[in-house]
This record gives structure tokens, sequence and C-alpha cells, in this order.
């Protein structure tokens, strides 16, 4: 941008939102469903997390790591755990209009890669870490920052360097 009063030239940062990157059809799956059920949903239709809901409000997360970690890793069966048994919860959410940058902090701070949006407590879309980098060129600027300042956890390491480095 040029002020035209100084002739000076004047870098403006774009100012996205969550709303302007998330995923808007999120698919749920009720909390006392089977892990091996909610699997196959996953499986179906090629996600890596489902969004645990009672009652139709979103109460928790459970994705692949999940699975991997709280199934296969302890051998439990899949066909006789509930979903809340292993989810992640409580939720950390953040709303539409966040700025993108405060989302990328947060996930950082949570060391986490998946974040629903929720507008006035009814769940409106999802956003991940690789949504944030696959919106290049802008985001990645603000991805760097954050993984020079600090390290980024390890849960996010090959998202930052396949799409950042």
């Amino acid at each position: 941008m040029v002020n035209l009063l100084s002739g000076e030239k004047k870098e403006t940062a774009l100012s996205l939102n969550v709303e302007d990157v998330m995923v808007k059809e999120v698919i749920t799956i009720d909390e006392k469903t089977t892990v091996k059920e909610a699997a196959e949903v996953m499986n179906k239709f090629e996600i890596g997390c489902l969004i645990a809901v009672r009652n139709g409000k979103a109460m928790g997360i459970i994705t692949e790591r999940d699975l991997l970690k709280r199934i296969v890793a302890d051998s439990r069966d899949a066909t006789k755990t509930k979903v809340k048994d292993i989810m992640s919860s409580p939720l950390v959410v953040v709303e539409p209009s966040m700025d993108l940058e405060e989302a990328v902090k947060l996930m950082f701070q949570m060391k986490i890669k998946k974040l629903p949006v929720v507008d006035k407590k009814r769940l409106v879309g999802l956003i991940s870490l690789t949504d944030i980098a696959r919106f290049q060129p802008q985001v990645i600027k603000i991805l760097k920052q954050f993984a020079i300042k600090q390290a980024a956890p390890k849960s996010m390491k090959k998202v930052i360097d396949y799409y950042v480095v």
C-alpha cells in the first residue's frame, strides 16, 4: 500500500479469520457410539477426526491418534469401547470471527492440531493445522513466526516441516 501523502510504501498484513479457512461440513458422532463404528465413519468419509456429541451438543473430539493411543496401543476392544471413553474432552473451541493468528497460537499453546468452531454454542465448522498450512501464502508467514519463536509440538512437527519449511 502506498501512502499518497508521504509517498511511503507500507506493508499491510492480510487479516484472516477462522471462518475464512474452516471446513463448514463437520461430521459428528454420538458419544455413546462404539469406537469401531467411529473408525468406520472416519474411513467412509476419509477424515481424521469426529466431533462427539451428546444430545446434539459438541462434547469432545476423537482423532486417529486417539484410536492409536487409547485403543490399539492399549489393546482395548473397539467393539465394546464407547467414543466417550476415549475422546478428548473438554473441547478447546474457537469462534468463526477469531483472528487466524490467534487460532494458530492457541493450537501451539494447547498442542492440538484441530479446533472445532462454535458460534453461539452451535458447532459451525472445524479448522485444522493442515487446513491453515494449505491456505498459502498468507498463513505460511504466521506459521513460520510461531515455529521460530517456539518449537513446534511433536504432534505438529510433520505438518510444519512439510508445508512451512
